[in-house]
């Protein structure tokens, strides 16, 4: 049996083969660099757009952290076209299906994922949701005292868990929501702000992971390795139930005299007048069923589904508004423009996991994350064969594949899918901008705490 090459080797040889894959990456680190500097680029356009004109808007558009993704996708969309053995046809079906290299038995659309994105998240932030959550939150608050420190720790803990159960995106926009509601309207400090943010960002990264069919970077891997409701709650559902009580604990602790200090009631997002409880239901409903047409893969009825909610909506405009799609569609652009540009980076990401021992893979899994999306890591990790022969070895490093994806996807915005929802949401509570730096400096402890919670429950 040949020897392996060596990491380098195999990837010099890669680029010879294709010097696109090169460039591809180039593209993918300029746009990760694009969106580190988004908050500075914010303020530029701030002061520009006083003055009026071409600039301001320019500026204001590569500000949109949001928008970074698309707007690179489209380089390398562009790049493709230009370069030599590429042209439209390959572009195109690149876009099309996610897929760099072509086979026979193409998968599923990579885009179904931002499709989802957009449509859960427009139905999570729907005003009958919106109230069903923050009733149920809110009178668990309620029994810890009704204070803004009570309903910050419940909506921390409660909120992610339901990324189990009704996905990570309804989770963060519900979450989301409800902070900027009962807690960021009462002006904590700087600090806080961003302690709670990473909070969120990391909690709902680990709350998914007590079920199989929710959380996009198990959903990724699951079905390749075998793990049913039973196996990934026993690997990760307890250890991530730890993890967000003591993450909270510990910021709970360090934030105490603020939090006390902090007064004024929770404001609930779903208005003065009781909702019709067949209304929160058919919105339910639509949930459940874009939930189902995802683990099918079947975007066209995804699709329907959300045509008939939008319907619904027109129809019962008595108890509530229309549904925000600029925030929903923003995301979604986002997560479009990753699944564009992540597509060309497996000719790196997988010889590096695939030589990696258990230790080594835990911390490399969870700093990749904090650069691309955790469900493309997994998703990577998936095609490694060594990660997917069976035995208490590969097992391991199936574990800490996951674990660090888990983990680490609170570092930044990009880390997990729905991380930019919940920053678009936020977004009006940081008039700077979100720092990158800050958020990341934050996000460690409970980073930390979910990486010593799965390795301790391993």
């Amino acid at each position: 049996m040949p020897a392996q090459p060596d990491l380098w080797s195999e990837l010099v040889s890669a680029m010879a083969a294709d010097r696109f894959l090169l460039a591809g990456t180039l593209v993918f680190f300029a746009a990760v660099a694009h969106a580190f500097l988004c908050p500075a680029i914010a303020r530029r356009a701030q002061r520009a757009e006083q003055q009026g004109g071409f600039k301001g808007a320019a500026l204001h558009l590569l500000g949109e952290v949001e928008a970074v993704f698309g707007l690179w996708a489209g380089v390398l969309f562009v790049l493709m076209l230009a370069w030599p053995g590429k042209g439209w046809t390959f572009a195109a079906r690149y876009v099309e299906t996610g897929e760099y290299v072509a086979t026979a038995t193409d998968g599923p659309s990579k885009f179904v994922e931002p499709l989802f994105v957009f449509i859960i998240m427009v139905m999570a932030a729907s005003k009958p949701v919106m109230a069903l959550a923050a009733g149920l939150l809110g009178r668990v608050g309620r029994l810890f005292g009704g204070a803004p420190a009570a309903h910050w720790f419940v909506v921390l803990t409660l909120a992610p868990l339901l990324g189990s159960l009704i996905t990570e995106p309804a989770a963060m926009t519900i979450g989301a929501l409800l902070l900027s509601a009962q807690f960021y309207r009462l002006k904590p400090s700087e600090p806080l702000r961003y302690a709670t943010l990473a909070l969120l960002f990391v909690n709902v990264s680990v709350g998914g992971a007590l079920t199989h069919f929710a959380a996009p970077p198990v959903v990724m891997v699951a079905a390749k390795w075998g793990w049913g409701l039973k196996e990934v709650f026993l690997h990760f559902g307890v250890a991530s139930l730890v993890s967000i009580l003591l993450s909270n604990l510990a910021y709970l602790v360090w934030f105490r005299r603020e939090l006390a200090a902090l007064k004024g009631a929770a404001e609930e997002p779903s208005g003065e007048a009781p909702m019709p409880v067949w209304i929160v239901l058919a919105h339910l409903a639509c949930m459940v069923w874009t939930v189902l047409m995802l683990t099918e893969h079947r975007p066209v009825l995804m699709l329907g589904g959300f045509l008939l909610f939008l319907a619904f909506t027109a129809a019962t405009a008595r108890w509530q508004p229309s549904p925000g799609l600029r925030g929903p569609a923003l995301v979604g652009f986002f997560l479009a423009g990753l699944v564009v540009l992540g597509g060309v980076q497996g000719w790196w990401i997988s010889p590096v996991l695939g030589r990696m021992g258990e230790g080594a893979l835990l911390a490399v899994s969870t700093v990749l994350t904090a650069f691309n999306d955790n469900a493309a890591v997994t998703y990577l990790a998936s095609q490694v064969p060594a990660l997917s022969v069976p035995g208490p070895e590969a097992e391991a490093l199936r574990h800490a594949v996951l674990a660090g994806a888990l983990a680490g996807g609170g570092l930044t915005v990009i880390a997990n899918a729905p991380n930019p929802a919940g920053q678009s949401i936020l977004s009006p509570w940081f008039p700077e901008g979100v720092s990158a730096w800050k958020l990341f400096v934050w996000a460690l402890v409970p980073t930390g705490m979910a990486l010593g919670c799965f390795i301790w429950f391993s």
